[in-house]
C-alpha cells in the first residue's frame, strides 16, 4: 500500500509540475511587489494583469484553497499532495495568487461552524477571490479582553439590528464583507455573543481609516448605527459565537505564525546582515567588523530557522488531522517577538541612515525600513497581545493556576 501511495504520489508531483510550467506566467515567477499583492474582491484592480490571469488559472484548480473540499471549490487534495503542491510553486518561486481573511481565517472557521447553505454560498468566492472579507472582534473596550464586547444585535422578528463600534478592523475600508463579533445577551458574558455575517455596504456602517505612527493606514475604526442583517447571515446558534471566535483565533495566529509577520514578500528589504555589510563594512575574512552585533544577528537567525522548524512541524500536525491547539498562542507569541528582534537589528545595521524617514538625504530603502521598524511594534499587540498569549501558553498548555 505504502509503495502504491508513493508512486501515486509522484505521478500528482509530475503532474502538477507540469501544469505550474505551463500556466504560471513568468511575471508571477518574481519577487512579489507591494502594489501587486492580490487581496480579491469587487474592488481588486490588478496592477499586473498577470496577477489576475494567474489567480483565475489557480482557483479553477482550486488550488488557492488546495485542502478545503471540491464541493464547495477548493482542491480537495490530501496532506501529502497540498505539501507538493506548494514544493513545486516554491521549486520555480512562483508567487501566491491570492492574500486573504477569508482563505486564512473565515472560511476555516465557516467550514466547521457553519451550515451547508452557508458553505455554498461564502466559500467558492473566498476561493475565487470575489469576496475580501475583514474582521470585527476588537473594540474601544474590549481588545485583550475581548468577551468584554458590546456591539449589540437584537433580534427584530425578520432580522437583526446592530449597533455599535469595532476598533482595527484591518481594511475595513476596503472589504466587501464582515465577520463579526455581536452582543445578543447582556446578562451573561462569554456566552452571550454570537458570530454574524454582513455586507460592508450594508445601510448603517461606516469605516474610518486610523492613520499609523509608520504613515499607513492598514486599520480602521468600523461603526455600525442600526445595520439590518438577514437572520439567516448567522453561523451557528444564537449565542454561540464565543467557541467560533476562539477557533478562529487560533486560525488566526496560526496564519500569523507561519508568515512570521513577513508579510507578503514585496517589503524589498534586506536581512540585516546584508546592511550591516553595506553600512559596518567586514574584515579580510567577510566577516561584520562589529563582532557583538554579528553574533547577534547569528542568534537571531538560529532562533528564526528553528521557529521555521516548529512552524512546519504544527503544519503537519495539523495537515494529519490534529486539531490546530494552544500551540498557535505559543508561535504567536514567537512571531511577534522574532519580527521585533529582526527589525531593531535592521535599524541598528543601517547606523545613521537608520533614522531615515523621510525628506533628502537618506537612502529609500532605509526610510522604509524605518517605517517598517515602527510599523513592527503592533506585532505584540494584533492577532492577541504577547500577554493574553502567555497567559493562554501558561494555563492552558503548562497547567499553571491563577496567582491570587
Amino acid at each position: 500500500m505504502a509503495y502504491d501511495e508513493s508512486v501515486d504520489l509522484e505521478q500528482f508531483r509530475a503532474e502538477t509540475r507540469e501544469w505550474l510550467e505551463k500556466n504560471c506566467p513568468p511575471s508571477m515567477r518574481t519577487p512579489m511587489k507591494d502594489d501587486e499583492v492580490v487581496w480579491g474582491g469587487k474592488r481588486e484592480t490588478f496592477k499586473n494583469p498577470d496577477s489576475k490571469v494567474w489567480l483565475e488559472r489557480m482557483a479553477e484548480k482550486g488550488w488557492t484553497a488546495p485542502q478545503w473540499p471540491k464541493k464547495y471549490g477548493g482542491g480537495g487534495l490530501s496532506p501529502a499532495q497540498a505539501r507538493v503542491l506548494q514544493q513545486e510553486m516554491s521549486r520555480i518561486k512562483a508567487r501566491q495568487p491570492l492574500f486573504s481573511f477569508g482563505l486564512w481565517m473565515f472560511g476555516p472557521a465557516l467550514l466547521e461552524f457553519g451550515n451547508e447553505e452557508q458553505k455554498m454560498r461564502f466559500i467558492p468566492d473566498i476561493v475565487h477571490g470575489r469576496t475580501r472579507w475583514c474582521q470585527g472582534y476588537s473594540e474601544p473596550g474590549a481588545g485583550s479582553d475581548l468577551a468584554d464586547l458590546q456591539t449589540r444585535c437584537e433580534d427584530k422578528g425578520d432580522h437583526y439590528l446592530i449597533n455599535g463600534q469595532k476598533v482595527w478592523t484591518s481594511y475595513a475600508d476596503k472589504a466587501d464583507w464582515i465577520f463579526c463579533l455581536v452582543r445578543t445577551d447582556t446578562s451573561v458574558k462569554h456566552e452571550g455573543i454570537s458570530f454574524i455575517l454582513f455586507d460592508m455596504e450594508s445601510e448603517g456602517v461606516e469605516a474610518r481609516p486610523i492613520k499609523l505612527i509608520s504613515g499607513e493606514s492598514p486599520f480602521c475604526e468600523t461603526f455600525f448605527n442600526d445595520v439590518k442583517v438577514p437572520k439567516d447571515q448567522l453561523v451557528g446558534e444564537v449565542n454561540g459565537g464565543w467557541q467560533i471566535a476562539k477557533r478562529l483565533l487560533q486560525f488566526e495566529r496560526s496564519s500569523i505564525s507561519a508568515g512570521g509577520f513577513g508579510g507578503t514578500g514585496g517589503s524589498g528589504i534586506l536581512g540585516p546582515e546584508d546592511y550591516a555589510k553595506q553600512h559596518i563594512g567586514t574584515d579580510s575574512d567577510g566577516r561584520l567588523l562589529d563582532g557583538d552585533l554579528r553574533g547577534r544577528i547569528t542568534d537571531h537567525k538560529m532562533y528564526a530557522k528553528a521557529f521555521s522548524l516548529t512552524v512546519q512541524r504544527q503544519a503537519e500536525q495539523a495537515k494529519a488531522g490534529q486539531a490546530v491547539s494552544h500551540t498557535a498562542s505559543i508561535l504567536k507569541y514567537g512571531a511577534a517577538k522574532m519580527n521585533q528582534d529582526r527589525h531593531e537589528l535592521l535599524i541598528e545595521a543601517l547606523g545613521t541612515e537608520g533614522l531615515g524617514w523621510q525628506g533628502e538625504g537618506f537612502d529609500p530603502a532605509a526610510k522604509k525600513v524605518t517605517r517598517q521598524w515602527l510599523r513592527s511594534k503592533g506585532n505584540s499587540i494584533e492577532g492577541g497581545t504577547s500577554e493574553i498569549n502567555l497567559n493562554v501558553i501558561s494555563k492552558r498548555v503548562l497547567g499553571l493556576k491563577d496567582h491570587k
